[in-house]
């Protein structure tokens, strides 16, 4: 980080919390380019935004401004110095209700409390969408000011040539833009009056307080109804079950009912052909993002969502002609899972969840099946925890880390872990396993265990193709709060 850009945060911070800063923390990027930085002080904590795209901050501070005084559940806004290209919000943790699904599902299937929390989204979703829209100047925003057949058509040709060119199945210019043209007709009939949330999956929802908070809705617009609830329920990664999909969407219909006249058969007619533009529109996204910019998370979600194409194709009668359309998705389908997508599926068969705790609550549980896994006692370590300057802090700020460096053998311990874990990763990679657990503990699951858990983390997600799952119970527990 630089030093105008640390600067500028901290007095962003200091003029909100009216303490001073004790670290800042660059988080983790996903899909765009905005920089996440989790800043301490004393007693309080925060998130700073730093993006060079002066609109999209400046939508997103007005957006937020007029949803939480419509009561809507987004992070609250503690300042901004949108000259600086910065701002400060409510820091909601760090666990979305996609990690909560991964971490809490069993066999496939979603738990109980997984399941709540999808509804709560639902229901402050269709409130959102039809009293947060009231009031919201969007055409000072987006152009177009509504999801209309020009955007459809934006999305399909996005699909068309960030993906379907990608691999090389032939098909007709001039058929595949007639269907196109058919699709997005009908669907233009559907009423734009709502807010259109555009990219509303588990990845945006926030799990704090066991309530459900949403963010990156700056590119919101006016739309239909049925856009965002196929992004949540049809999302690639969240491979959720088809039964599952269709009580979900019970569940909302039944809520934006009671807040909306709507014709619900027109509503379900109309439901499976968002969920075809959709999912185009997403593959397009893991084209251009996967396949071009070879970030490895949208390579990953690839199969997922040529599996939702698949069963949609199969299942479902449109209301339309599509025939072409239909035949050239066939063909992708069946080229993208003989030549490319199989060997994905096979490298990330092995699930690794990998958990810091506190032993004053117990080890976590072993949701997976396999009801164990290796469990690391880290409290033989020097605990920087005993020390005044660290008792606010993690084993994630910089601070601890070069205590540990210095005055701890917790650099030994990890390589010695290695080398445990490393063989049962590659036995069961070999055997065809599909979960194993690896747990650190410590007194208060702040420090020591939760270096130790990033370490081992990032050590596999490196060096193997499998999926790791890095859950911090205690911390995510106090939204990281000490």
């Amino acid at each position: 980080m630089n030093t105008n850009l640390q600067q500028q945060i901290t007095v962003l911070f200091e003029n909100w919390a009216k303490e001073t800063v004790q670290s800042i923390q660059l988080l983790p990027q996903s899909g765009s380019d905005r920089q996440y930085f989790r800043v301490k002080g004393i007693e309080k904590t925060a998130l700073a935004a730093f993006n060079t795209v002066k609109k999209e901050n400046k939508t997103f501070v007005d957006y937020t401004e007029h949803f939480l005084k419509k009561g809507i559940n987004v992070p609250e806004l503690y300042g901004q110095n949108l000259d600086q290209n910065i701002y400060l919000l409510q820091d909601l943790g760090d666990l979305t209700l996609l990690q909560y699904l991964e971490a809490e599902s069993k066999d496939g299937l979603a738990s109980d409390s997984t399941v709540r929390y999808y509804k709560k989204a639902l229901a402050a979703l269709a409130f959102m969408q039809v009293e947060g829209i009231q009031g919201l100047n969007v055409a000072a925003y987006h152009t177009p000011v509504s999801f209309n057949e020009q955007a459809m058509l934006w999305d399909l040709n996005y699909f068309k040539y960030c993906f379907l060119k990608t691999t090389k199945v032939e098909f007709d210019e001039a058929a595949l833009e007639k269907d196109f043209q058919i699709v997005t007709k009908y669907l233009g009939q559907e009423s734009p009056s709502f807010f259109m949330f555009r990219d509303f999956q588990a990845r945006n929802i926030m799990l704090h307080a066991g309530e459900v908070y949403f963010i990156d809705y700056q590119g919101g617009k006016k739309g239909p109804l049925q856009y965002d609830v196929v992004s949540l329920l049809f999302q690639a990664k969240a491979n959720l079950s088809n039964a599952l999909r269709q009580e979900l969407l019970e569940y909302y219909i039944q809520e934006v009912a009671a807040l909306t006249l709507i014709d619900q058969k027109k509503f379900k007619d109309s439901f499976y052909l968002f969920v075809l533009i959709r999912t185009l529109q997403v593959l397009g996204a893991y084209g251009y993002k996967g396949l071009y910019e070879q970030k490895e998370h949208f390579i990953a979600s690839i199969p997922f969502a040529l599996k939702n194409l698949s069963w949609l194709l199969k299942e479902v009668d449109f209301p339309i002609d599509l025939s072409y359309l239909k035949q050239v998705l066939l063909r992708v389908i069946e080229k993208e899972a003989t030549k490319k997508l199989a060997p994905i599926q096979k490298a990330k068969q092995l699930t690794v969840q990998v958990k810091s705790f506190s032993y004053k609550r117990g080890i976590p549980k072993d949701n997976s099946g396999n009801g164990g896994g290796f469990v690391f006692d880290c409290r033989f370590i020097h605990n920087p925890g005993r020390y005044q300057p660290y008792k606010k802090l993690t084993g994630r700020d910089q601070e601890v880390i070069e205590f540990f460096e210095k005055e701890s053998s917790i650099h030994h311990f990890v390589e010695q872990v290695k080398v445990i874990v490393e063989e049962a990763v590659e036995n069961y990679i070999e055997r065809g396993f599909a979960n194993l657990c690896i747990n650190f503990g410590c007194t208060g699951g702040q420090h020591r265990s939760v270096f130790s858990a990033d370490c081992i983390a990032q050590h596999l997600q490196e060096k193997y193709a499998i999926k790791v799952i890095l859950h911090h119970r205690e911390q995510e527990r106090k939204n990281w709060i000490n």
